[in-house]
């Protein structure tokens, strides 16, 4: 089973006489990059899932530079 980025969903098409409820699975290769960057970024990101999204960045050949809280503050007021 591919990895997977959250829980499965259900989304309803259609109005309320023809409603359908159709799954929506949440896998972690349909993902944006973005998302995964995000998500690496949250403070309230768990560690298991963020080890799937660093995995994942990897997988698809993407670099991280880690940066410290100064560095970051340094690069914004350059800016």
């Amino acid at each position: 089973m591919p990895t997977k980025f959250k829980k499965d969903g259900v989304e309803y098409k259609g109005s309320r006489a023809t409603r359908v409820a159709v799954k929506k699975k949440y896998f972690i290769s349909a993902v944006s990059k973005q998302e995964l960057i995000d998500y690496i970024n949250s403070s309230n990101a768990k560690p298991k899932i963020r080890q799937k999204c660093l995995n994942e960045l990897t997988r698809r050949g993407v670099r991280l530079n880690w940066l410290t809280p100064e560095e970051v503050e340094a690069r914004k007021a350059v800016n």
